[in-house]
């Protein structure tokens, strides 16, 4: 009897991209924009699959007009939607689930946006986030890192 070698399944990279990420990419004074174009390199060529919500652009316009001006917060805006980024918008559903995360972890200074992030992940079975807020590591969730 011969054995036929079994060659694993590769799942597709997938990573969920935070507000985080968005300010170190643009912002050159940012202490992690290094990093972050690091990180983006390797996505881009390692064919990486990136996935977003509508509450994490909406949180990324609101950091950019603060810390970076109008103009900036504009340019994410129409720029975003030219990306291979897969944009899922957060549902009901999504939003019951964050509730459960909040009410669940009450000793975690989890945002409502971070925990509709994290009930995305999990739909979409996304285990990797590119950001630097520390609280997806919180959640046992993977942090790309340089």
């Amino acid at each position: 009897m011969t054995l036929r070698r079994q060659t694993p399944l590769i799942s597709p990279r997938r990573t969920f991209l935070d507000s985080s990420s968005f300010l170190a990419l643009v912002n050159p004074l940012d202490v992690y924009h290094e990093e972050a174009q690091t990180i983006l390199t390797r996505l881009t060529n390692q064919y990486w699959q990136t996935y977003c919500s509508n509450f994490v652009i909406a949180e990324t316009h609101a950091l950019f007009i603060i810390r970076l001006g109008h103009r900036h917060a504009t340019t994410f805006l129409q720029r975003i939607r030219l990306t291979n980024a897969t944009l899922v918008r957060v549902t009901a559903e999504v939003e019951q689930r964050a509730e459960q995360i909040i009410f669940a972890y009450l000793d975690k200074v989890f945002s409502y946006t971070d925990c509709t992030s994290f009930a995305v992940m999990e739909r979409f079975g996304i285990t990797h986030a590119f950001t630097f807020d520390r609280n997806l590591t919180q959640y046992g969730l993977q942090v790309l890192t340089a």
